[in-house]
């Protein structure tokens, strides 16, 4: 650790901390105040336009005690992002800012709708899969924004069985919506009882790694109060992580850190370029070719079981891939290869002719995250067979670099997929300055979404798609210098 490091790492003061704490408290306050005024309630109506949510009946004071509370949230957690004074203060601190945000009707996106909605279809004998839920006729379809009415479920089988069961236990919208929080919260749960193996595993203090992890407004403001899958799903990746890391090479462990995998791909997608480097995890000795192959055969096998068994569990097969397809059906400039294809749009219509060139830059993202998360995972190789022994950190920091490309290379970005690269590097990331580069977006996408769900994105669409495209032009020249200064050492 370099000196400067040293010092970022050090004690933080009473006062910091305290400061942090109470200013992350009343933030998250001020944000419970603006959901019960204009969250995502049932009956709330759907806006068009930015200016209809001032005039909203307590517009004011939602816009105001949302845009406070969130300033105020972010704050206190980027205020301590080089890490809290201890893990029991960063748990502490994580779990009291959740509390009022546990209190309060869904707020900052309306997919718990669709998830219900979802969950009804399948306890009713229509394939969600098929269907949308308005097509299915679920009873609270115009609780589910327009947009998701008519497509598909874009979730594995393992969380329409959640959701299925949510809505027979429940009993209603409003039984449904809080069992689905529970489930959250024990999928959040999860992941921060995993958290400090993960982090002593790869030499990560566990103050840090909790707290950038756990208290990350994202996650208690997506996750949490918006209860969201992807907390559910995140839960069971470090949970088999965890496994691997603890019982590398040993085929029971294997086999069952496969199936807590299998199970996280059967609620997202997403947890499947995971799976790659959690091979790498599971190799216990040498590193060669053969126990790679060995080990990770215990490990698929694990994977195949969750897999088959949700999927006959459900009877819905493997139809959940093909809804896949509708997540893309939102462009929006948050997701990079959108912005770009939006700004190549706008030069376009300036020379009179239509590119549409959405599709083709997503489609070139596509094969370009393929590549990346090749050569992620032939680095990781590489190194461990240099190192020739285990070494968490390596597998942890491929897993969460392969999250992070998947991600910003994805067809579309919500601000809550960030939590996923986030937790991973968290616990990977050594040095505490080189942090800032996942931290700060993080920090950034919390303000992209107001409290009934609106995403801000929606009214920025041209100065937003010519700044991300800046930005995606500026890391790539800064890619290229950095390979080219390598190349000529």
């Amino acid at each position: 650790m370099t000196e400067p490091d040293a010092v970022r790492d050090g004690p933080v003061g009473p006062i910091a901390a305290a400061t942090a704490r109470y200013a992350g408290l009343l933030g998250t306050v001020l944000l419970a105040v603006a959901g019960w005024l204009g969250g995502a309630l049932p009956d709330a109506p759907l806006v068009d336009r930015l200016v209809d949510l001032w005039r909203a009946p307590h517009g004011p004071w939602v816009l105001g005690c949302w845009l406070a509370g969130m300033l105020l949230l972010v704050g206190g957690w980027w205020s301590l992002r080089w890490g809290a004074p201890s893990a029991r203060w960063a748990y502490l601190t994580a779990g009291l800012w959740l509390l009022p945000l546990l209190a309060v009707p869904p707020f900052g996106s309306r997919d718990v709708y669709s998830y219900v909605c979802q969950g009804w279809s399948w306890t009713h004998g229509v394939d969600p899969y098929r269907v949308g839920v308005a097509a299915a006729g679920c009873p609270w379809t115009d609780t589910v924004s327009p947009i998701w009415r008519d497509t598909p479920a874009p979730y594995g089988p393992f969380f329409v069985l959640l959701a299925g069961l949510a809505v027979l236990a429940g009993g209603g919208l409003v039984g449904a919506i809080v069992l689905l929080r529970v489930i959250a919260v024990a999928g959040l749960l999860l992941a921060a009882l995993c958290l400090p193996g993960l982090a002593r595993a790869a030499g990560v203090p566990t103050r840090r790694a909790a707290w950038l992890a756990l208290a990350c407004p994202l996650v208690g403001v997506h996750l949490a109060a918006g209860a969201h899958n992807d907390a559910i799903g995140l839960g069971l990746v470090l949970f088999g992580l965890l496994v691997l890391v603890r019982r590398p090479g040993r085929p029971r462990a294997l086999v069952v850190a496969g199936v807590l995998l299998g199970l996280a791909v059967a609620v997202k997608a997403v947890a499947v370029v995971v799976l790659p480097f959690a091979a790498l995890a599971a190799v216990l000795g040498r590193y060669t070719w053969r126990a790679l192959l060995r080990d990770a055969a215990w490990l698929a096998g694990g994977v195949l079981a969750a897999l088959l068994a949700c999927s006959l569990a459900t009877g819905l097969g493997l139809g959940w891939v093909g809804g896949l397809a509708h997540s893309g059906d939102s462009e929006q400039w948050t997701s990079p290869p959108t912005a770009v294809g939006f700004v190549v749009d706008y030069a376009g219509n300036l020379l009179g002719r239509e590119p549409h060139a959405v599709p083709v830059a997503r489609v070139v993202a596509l094969v370009l995250l393929a590549a990346l998360l090749v050569a992620l995972w032939w680095w990781a190789w590489a190194v461990l067979r240099r190192l020739n022994e285990a070494r968490p950190r390596v597998a942890l920091t491929g897993a969460g670099l392969a999250l992070a490309a998947t991600v910003l290379l994805a067809p579309v970005f919500h601000p809550w997929y960030a939590v996923w690269p986030l937790a991973l590097l968290a616990v990977a990331t050594r040095s505490p300055a080189r942090t800032v580069w996942f931290v700060a977006p993080c920090a950034v996408a919390s303000l992209l979404v107001l409290p009934d769900g609106t995403n801000l994105a929606r009214y920025t669409k041209a100065p937003g798609a010519i700044l991300m495209t800046a930005l995606v032009v500026l890391v790539a020249v800064g890619a290229a210098r950095a390979l080219l200064a390598r190349r000529a050492r």
